[in-house]
């Protein structure tokens, strides 16, 4: 099947360097000049005016406030970016703004083009191959009655995408799993698949099968679900945490890199302070929004999802527990 680029060309971008143990350090299948994919990715948060217009001006200023956390990676539009509340002009719009922003930053640019079959996908997809970032994603389609379909949907989306494709395994229609096999065999088939937003259940059963395929067909294997299993699936290999949380970025920034220099019981120490936020949203749902305003990062604390709405109770709760992270805030 001609994909329009073959395996011997991603190695030849890639390097020429051998794939040993340590090749999970290199970026596989990176054009030359390309960012690492590996890290904190965030998944940009969708900022809304008072009247709840997508707010374009602060999607933008989002971006700088992430480059400046020291993030390694900007994902938009997932599910924590209020997908479902979005209109397809408003996304492909989205995506042109996010793609200005991140010109000249340091984190990657990766744009969600999901859709619920094929053929809505592919508009998505189609767009952002004329933006060029550094990566794609897409959540499994929603309208899909097979695995057969599943098959078809990343298939077209390998074939039109000139750069890496990940995938998450969740979210798609229901009772269809993207098993460990499944995943490695269309990376196998398809060189620009096999980055991986590894959480369905089990979720480090399912990522050590895929580590163990890794670094060829699998490229990379992210942990996700706002970054809750962090500190063991880090353990046990990750590339690193796709998730939303614009509000904790410098948070999952530093857990990063504690992890890359081996500062173990620092690590430990960060993310028992991050769990405490963490724990809130159960209990106060408008924490993250509220932050998201605290911290300058929105002018609103607006979304179309839910009513947000915090009390002087539950906004003392939130500054007691956000009080432990200043001394690791950046931006």
């Amino acid at each position: 099947m001609n994909t329009g680029f073959t395996r011997r060309d991603w190695f030849a971008a890639a390097g020429s360097a051998a794939l040993t143990s340590s090749a999970a350090e290199a970026a596989p299948f990176a054009a030359a000049g390309a960012k690492d994919l590996r890290g904190a990715f965030i998944i940009l948060s969708t900022p809304f005016t008072e009247a709840k217009a997508l707010d374009y001006e602060d999607l933008a200023h989002e971006v700088a406030f992430l480059d400046k956390c020291g993030v390694q990676g900007l994902v938009w539009p997932q599910f924590s970016s209020e997908l479902v509340q979005l209109t397809k002009q408003e996304r492909l719009r989205g995506m042109d703004v996010l793609a200005k922003a991140a010109q000249g930053k340091k984190p990657v640019l990766i744009l969600g083009v999901q859709g619920g079959d094929t053929a809505e996908m592919l508009e998505y997809a189609a767009h952002a191959e004329q933006l060029a970032p550094d990566a794609m994603i897409a959540i499994p389609p929603t309208k899909a009655k097979s695995l057969d379909e599943y098959h078809e949907y990343y298939r077209e989306l390998c074939k039109l995408a000139k750069r890496p494709v990940f995938t998450q395994t969740s979210g798609g229609a229901p009772g269809l799993e993207l098993s460990v096999d499944f995943m490695v065999a269309l990376a196998r088939e398809f060189p620009n698949f096999g980055y991986i937003k590894e959480e369905h259940d089990p979720v480090i059963a399912r990522m050590k099968g895929l580590i163990a395929h890794r670094p060829d067909p699998i490229k990379r294997v992210f942990g996700a679900t706002f970054g809750t299993g962090s500190l063991y699936e880090m353990r046990v290999g990750s590339d690193g945490t796709i998730t939303g949380g614009a509000m904790y970025a410098d948070i999952y920034a530093q857990l990063w890199n504690l992890h890359r220099q081996n500062k173990m019981v620092e690590k430990r120490e960060l993310f028992s302070k991050l769990l405490l936020l963490l724990n809130l949203d159960h209990d106060i749902p408008g924490a993250r929004l509220y932050l998201m305003k605290k911290r300058g990062i929105f002018k609103t604390a607006v979304s179309r999802q839910k009513d947000v709405r915090v009390s002087a109770e539950e906004i003392a709760e939130i500054e007691f527990r956000f009080e432990a992270l200043k001394p690791w805030l950046r931006a």
